[in-house]
């Protein structure tokens, strides 16, 4: 028996375009149960990225496929990653090998490295009502004349696009450099492409411009509303406030919810005129009645995925808004100025009300990858024996 461990110890999230590193160790291991032990031989492992692809039956209407079958995919002993998976492979890097003819002696083990450019031209990780982009790390290994066997490492993949043109030279450095340490040959961003796209981001999310909204509804004016930016990235706070102060129109409650709208490109709907899928991710619920101003904070989740677009498929973001308002003035209740006695103030047990929502789009970007490991679902590291 062989056990096969790979592990990526920059954790599971990447950014595509980035170099994503594992380490793959094979070893013998020497049980104590065993009275005898003998080497074990591999004839060789190799190792590449695939993405695949699921769609929702109901919801998705793919082309249909001829019934052409590959002769060798039908083979045990040829290397096809996405072998036994569900959906449909959309991209994969070309295989690397990691060795022939490996022999291990009892207790021994050896480590490869492996290393490749996560692909640019694919869609980020996302598992949505209507359809899912899955990364895996497949490594392949076989025994003389034996089937291959699989390990496959799950990653999440951030993808950065629609980024605006920067405001600064190509040859301009974002952040001042340290006249302590040396420069490297060659521009810190010709030799850190990633580093460039990172700050890019970090500019876009903290540009800072008021904008301001009248919430109105068929009766008048029930609040001011002021939201400082519509971009943000992973992790975020979406931070708003209102001031009911300037309204018309009692405002008893409101709610403020982060959601997902994923559309299904029209000529893939399942059937005409198919509905949005709409997922609320946080929700902000508060009593405002009497309330001169309030604010919300809700945070973007760093496993949600960003917005995106393919052929099949488009991701948007948006705050959803609902107020409940009265359709008649509340009293508000009356404190005397020398009032020492406590005094409690009981609502009205039945009032007119309306209800009305708004939707506000924003956009939601990529973070750096390593704090969004923190909280992924995968691990980076997965094992199998042969």
């Amino acid at each position: 028996m062989i056990e096969v461990v790979a592990s990526m110890a920059r954790g599971p999230v990447f950014w595509a375009g980035e170099v994503l590193e594992c380490l793959i160790t094979f070893t013998n291991p020497i049980s104590h149960l065993s009275t005898s032990a003998s080497s074990e031989m591999l004839a060789w492992a190799s190792a590449q990225i695939h993405c695949q692809f699921h769609a929702s039956e109901s919801r998705v209407a793919l082309p249909t496929q001829g019934t052409k079958q590959d002769v060798q995919a039908e083979s045990d002993t040829v290397l096809i990653p996405s072998r036994g998976e569900r959906g449909q492979c959309v991209l994969d890097t070309p295989p690397k090998i990691l060795f022939c003819d490996l022999r291990l002696d009892p207790g021994e083990s050896k480590t490869y490295s492996y290393s490749e450019v996560v692909p640019t031209d694919g869609p980020p990780s996302f598992r949505g009502q209507a359809v899912k982009y899955v990364y895996k790390l497949t490594i392949g290994c076989q025994r003389v004349n034996s089937p291959i066997k699989l390990l496959r490492v799950p990653f999440r993949v951030l993808v950065l696009h629609g980024m605006p043109e920067p405001p600064f030279p190509q040859d301009e450095e974002v952040a001042p450099s340290n006249p302590f340490l040396e420069e490297e040959e060659g521009s810190r961003r010709d030799t850190r492409p990633l580093e460039r796209a990172l700050d890019m981001l970090m500019i876009t999310t903290s540009r800072r411009c008021p904008y301001m909204f009248n919430i109105t509804n068929v009766r008048g004016k029930v609040a001011k509303f002021c939201i400082f930016k519509t971009v943000y990235r992973l992790g975020e706070d979406i931070i708003g406030t209102f001031t009911f102060s300037e309204g018309d129109i009692p405002c008893l409650q409101y709610s403020v919810s982060l959601q997902s709208e994923e559309e299904v490109q029209e000529q893939y709907q399942r059937r005409p005129g198919q509905a949005v899928s709409v997922t609320a991710h946080v929700r902000h619920l508060e009593s405002c009645l009497h309330t001169a101003s309030s604010h919300f904070s809700l945070p973007v989740p760093l496993n949600v995925t960003p917005g995106f677009t393919t052929d099949i498929v488009t991701l948007r973001w948006r705050l959803h808004f609902e107020f409940v308002t009265a359709r008649e003035p509340v009293e508000a209740p009356v404190v005397l100025q020398n009032q020492s006695e406590v005094t409690v103030w009981t609502g009205a047990e039945h009032v007119e009300v309306d209800t009305f929502s708004w939707d506000l789009p924003i956009k939601v970007l990529p973070t750096n990858p390593t704090p969004a490991s923190y909280v992924s679902q995968f691990t980076g590291t997965n094992s199998i024996n042969i």
